[in-house]
């Protein structure tokens, strides 16, 4: 095992965390905001970056197809969000409906399974050409890093107004936010829209850095989403109070996320057993905060028990 391996490898980690971060992000509104686990993001990510390079390949230009990429997820949020607050299927099913129905979208819309775009023939943004040897300002690392500090001031701004306040009650508790006068099906809806329509912009940016669109390229997002969420906020949870930046730690644990990936493949993993891996670590992570309730409960049930007993 070559050290000098693993250090040429963690620029392109490091991307790649950052613009799985955006992700991140959008995942975190759901699971953490509105308390709704959305599997919609498999197949959001995926119709990103389907729309995104079908539009450069068009020949539209870069930011136009990311724009429109990001249109494209925002729908998708709203299909989930309508089989949830209209037809009242529950949340974790409107998901699946959504991602199993985009599975044959983002086949239509690219029309096979997976398309290509050339980093020579096209002006990307990102690339993984783009981590060594061009200008710091075309550099993948420098432009996503930006974005995603230019998407949580707005989201940051977005949630102190009145509608973004609304849609943070409705996730704390959706009955005293009704009895409020609140809309709470109109902020799930919004949420899932949002979320989604961050999802989908990574996946543009994903499929440009990687230099393809795949039809598989979503599978699994939700759990590298929740992983990086997790992490984020192991890490930072006791620094980082803020709301932004909290959207920020967790754009970092997406990046912690990915040095461990890069760290575990030079330990020679082999690559088929790194979901596995990520199923392992989110169960983990998820698991710790009922481990701590449950010993400390039996914990102090047990000292009070001494007490009184001592008494």
């Amino acid at each position: 095992m070559n050290i000098a391996h693993l250090l040429n490898a963690l620029p392109g980690a490091v991307a790649q965390g950052l613009v799985w971060g955006i992700a991140a992000i959008g995942i975190y509104i759901t699971y953490r905001i509105l308390d709704i686990a959305d599997l919609t993001v498999d197949g959001s990510l995926c119709t990103g970056g389907a729309v995104c390079i079908m539009m450069m390949l068009s020949g539209q230009n870069v930011f136009i197809s990311i724009f429109v990429a990001t249109l494209a997820g925002i729908l998708t949020g709203l299909v989930t969000g309508l089989f949830h607050t209209l037809m009242g299927i529950p949340p974790i099913l409107s998901g699946i409906l959504t991602q199993l129905a985009l599975y044959s979208v983002n086949l239509k819309i690219m029309g096979k399974a997976n398309t290509a775009i050339n980093v020579d023939k096209y002006d990307l943004l990102v690339s993984l050409r783009y981590i060594r040897g061009v200008p710091f300002y075309k550099n993948t690392i420098f432009v996503v890093a930006v974005s995603i500090l230019l998407l949580v001031l707005a989201l940051y701004w977005f949630f102190g107004t009145e509608l973004g306040c609304g849609l943070r009650a409705t996730g704390c508790n959706s009955h005293m936010s009704r009895a409020q006068g609140i809309n709470t099906s109109l902020s799930k809806v919004l949420g899932l829209m949002l979320s989604n329509g961050l999802v989908a912009l990574s996946g543009a940016l994903l499929a440009q850095y990687q230099g393809f669109a795949d039809i598989n390229m979503g599978r699994g997002a939700i759990v590298i989403g929740l992983a990086a969420v997790i992490i984020g906020e192991a890490a930072f949870g006791r620094i980082f109070h803020n709301f932004g930046f909290k959207l920020i730690g967790v754009s970092l644990g997406s990046i912690l996320y990915y040095l461990v990936l890069q760290a575990v493949i030079w330990l020679g993993v082999k690559p088929d057993w790194l979901k596995l891996f990520s199923a392992v670590v989110v169960a983990i992570f998820l698991a710790i905060p009922y481990w701590k309730g449950k010993y400390f409960k039996k914990s102090t049930i047990s000292k009070g028990g001494r007490g009184n007993a001592t008494n």
